[in-house]
């Protein structure tokens, strides 16, 4: 998601890409591995896994041209500047700050560039993607390093990952708890004549949900923990009987499964984000869950673990949260949204954090 800022001093694009809590040590060696602008427009990045990246965009003042930069963890050992062509002066690469790593583009004057349309985009743990300008500029490739996983690594990985598959969901590696100990209630939302949010393409929040919150009750159950959905079918649930299956279970923890909307079915909005009622360990199994989510979804903004009052959290007696897995009206999260490979991933996300916790306060 981006987000454009417009103030008298001056104009500036800024995007936040969170994958993971852990960033490099200062004296760490720089998170870019390679980068290259193709003769397309697109700017490719690889970076080491789970990289926590800043991008920024500011408008021509009189010493420089419009310009794009993004800033890397760790520090850049060899500051240098690449002569551009066609519609870029020139890239330099330094290091604005100890630790750190910038790559700046800046542009010639005159070019047309449409700030408010672009979108980094996530391709997997390391790789990222921006389109800067159309084809209708002449650019001749330049870049440092190769972007792309070599297609023989592509075919193993993809023959192993298939390999490990063979018994459903015993290759995630998730958490182990003690068996027959924890009970968990599971609130897949919405249901029967209340669809939820409807996104792009009419994919409904009810059935995006269902089928998420029931692969988390089976892998939970996989590991030996009790669970119970308060709806296994699109049928009509009121929000106090939720609330009263979980508290009438004596369950150990309430979460609570939603897919968002933005005002306006803005396709540029998207994210995640998880929401508790109070304490402490409400905010530590939001942050667990938030975690993980976040993991399974590069690229896709990181909305926070925030305080909410929605009735389910607020009103159940055991630590409960809210967690929203994208917007169903977002370019990005709709189309991952749609998949069942991703709907897995998020469930797996969400049994890991839910296990995490377990484990913790057990």
């Amino acid at each position: 998601m981006i987000k454009f800022l417009d103030n008298k001093l001056f104009r500036y694009l800024f995007v936040f890409l969170f994958l993971n809590s852990s960033v490099l040590p200062v004296e760490s060696s720089s998170a870019l591995a390679a980068w290259a602008i193709n003769s397309k427009g697109v700017l490719e990045l690889r970076t080491k896994p789970n990289a926590n990246l800043k991008a920024y965009f500011q408008k021509a003042n009189q010493t420089y041209g419009d310009r794009f930069w993004v800033d890397f963890p760790g520090e850049l050992k060899n500051p240098r500047i690449l002569k551009g062509n066609g519609p870029i002066k020139e890239i330099r690469l330094g290091k604005p700050n100890k630790g750190k790593t910038r790559l700046v583009i800046e542009f010639k004057e005159d070019t047309y560039l449409k700030p408010l349309t672009w979108q980094m985009v996530g391709l997997d743990q390391n790789r990222w993607r921006i389109k800067l300008f159309n084809p209708k500029y002449f650019f001749k490739k330049i870049g440092e390093g190769t972007v792309e996983k070599k297609r023989e690594n592509i075919k193993a990985n993809q023959k192993n990952l298939i390999h490990k598959k063979k018994n459903n969901y015993g290759y995630l590696k998730l958490p182990e708890v003690k068996r027959n100990k924890f009970e968990v209630v599971i609130d897949p939302g919405h249901g029967g004549p209340d669809p939820g949010a409807i996104g792009i393409g009419g994919i409904r929040e009810t059935d995006v949900v269902l089928e998420v919150s029931k692969i988390v009750k089976n892998l939970l159950s996989e590991k030996g923990v009790k669970v119970s959905l308060t709806r296994a079918n699109d049928v009509d649930l009121d929000l106090s009987p939720r609330v009263s299956i979980a508290n009438n279970t004596d369950a150990d923890i309430f979460v609570s499964i939603h897919a968002n909307a933005s005002r306006g079915k803005r396709r540029d909005i998207n994210g995640l984000e998880t929401f508790y009622y109070r304490g402490w360990k409400g905010r530590l199994l939001a942050k667990r869950i938030q975690k993980q989510i976040l993991r399974v979804s590069p690229g896709s903004p990181d909305r926070g673990v925030k305080q909410g009052r929605f009735y389910v959290i607020k009103n159940t007696r055991m630590p409960a949260v809210l967690v929203e897995i994208g917007f169903l009206t977002g370019r990005l999260d709709a189309r991952r949204l749609e998949k069942i490979t991703h709907r897995k991933r998020l469930a797996y996300a969400i049994a890991k954090g839910i296990l995490e916790y377990l484990d913790k306060v057990g």
